[in-house]
């Protein structure tokens, strides 16, 4: 290593989906199921609130917590839902920013973290920059949020528990009683309970639960990347207790600054956009690909998000996909996020005819197919 180069970039690797994303390039018309966003884009009345705002002038530094009139919005929809006494929000630089806030705001070295593998790339990587212990607790085979598993895991070091539902990379969502144990056994412990819920409008059988329904100390991140397919233009928001609230700011003044002005007045006006079409176009699209596997492949049926975390019929899971890709078939191999080699990750955020061609070829590529 390069004696230049810090010694807390060596504890992780680089994202294992970004040399998917690379390989994607250099081939010809591949039928790619790997990329984590909306094959939808952005609406236009929020491209054109963004498009007002460059134009007006709106382009110089907002402040750190966000313009007023999107937290002033934001701060009314999350009262409505959660009428906490201490709950203040902002705007971050992305969810991604706002997890990485979070972790520097919490988490000190040597404390512990725990969440479910398979989990979101980012979150080992996040810790392990702050010094935190990643504490992952196997959810195999159903993926399921099971408080006696993470009550097991808890030591005297642990300082959080983090929660995604919908989850990237299984879509598994988690039931209102699985919820709400783990955040009262959060609040029992006095423990941190994060949840990340950019997947929140991605639900697809009943309605979406929060843990900040059982825990008003939860701190939840969530944005307008995956729901509005609005993920380059850096818009998240974060809701909590004020004193973690403003701990986070302070990061972000230093680090992130503040969020893309333009984007945010577009994120305004993206709060007023329904989004019941594209929800029930991705509900077909999650029936479309479980059907179409699901009498060849061991699959839990994804609620949420836009991901099926399928077992692989041979041992490895990274070796089915060198196989997929020898087809012209982008899938992400499901070790990348998990310690397991087991499965494999698709996501269904394509067009219909993608989805078609991606489930021919997985059908070939098992016997009997």
């Amino acid at each position: 290593m390069h004696p230049w180069i810090a010694d807390r970039t060596a504890a992780f690797e680089s994202s294992g989906i970004r040399k998917v994303f690379d390989l994607a390039a250099k081939l010809k018309d591949p039928i790619n199921l790997s990329i984590g966003q909306p094959d939808f884009d952005v609406p236009g009345e929020i491209r054109t609130a963004a498009i007002d705002a460059i134009q007006s002038g709106k382009n110089a530094y907002s402040p750190t917590q966000g313009i007023g009139p999107l937290r002033e919005a934001l701060r009314a929809e999350i009262a409505a839902k959660y009428p906490h006494e201490d709950r203040d929000v902002f705007v971050s630089s992305g969810t991604s920013g706002g997890l990485m806030l979070a972790m520097l705001s919490m988490i000190n070295p040597g404390d512990e973290v725990i969440y479910l593998d398979p989990y979101f790339v980012m979150y080992p990587a996040l810790l392990k920059m702050c010094g935190g212990v990643p504490v992952p607790v196997d959810s195999y085979p159903d993926f399921r949020l099971d408080p006696a598993k993470i009550e097991a895991a808890i030591t005297p070091r642990t300082k959080m528990i983090l929660v995604n539902s919908p989850a990237n990379p299984t879509g598994v969502t988690a039931s209102e009683e699985e919820l709400k144990a783990v955040a009262q056994l959060a609040a029992d412990r006095n423990i941190a309970l994060l949840s990340d819920e950019i997947y929140s409008r991605f639900f697809f059988d009943g309605d979406f639960v929060s843990p900040a329904s059982f825990n008003d100390q939860t701190i939840v991140i969530d944005g307008f990347s995956k729901s509005h397919a609005m993920t380059g233009w850096r818009v998240g928001y974060v809701h909590g207790p004020a004193e973690i609230i403003n701990t986070m700011l302070k990061v972000q003044q230093y680090s992130f600054v503040c969020s893309p002005q333009p984007a945010q007045w577009g994120a305004l006006r993206a709060m007023e956009v329904n989004l019941d079409g594209h929800i029930n176009d991705y509900r077909r699209k999650r029936d479309l690909i479980y059907d179409g596997l699901s009498d060849k492949y061991e699959i839990s049926k994804p609620g949420g998000a836009f991901y099926v975390f399928p077992r692989s019929p041979i041992p490895s899971g990274a070796k089915f996909v060198e196989r997929a890709i020898e087809k012209g078939l982008l899938i992400i191999p499901g070790n990348i996020f998990s310690k397991h080699d087991t499965h494999f990750r698709i996501s269904f955020a394509a067009s219909d005819e993608t989805l078609h061609r991606g489930i021919e070829v997985l059908r070939s590529l098992v016997s009997g197919g």
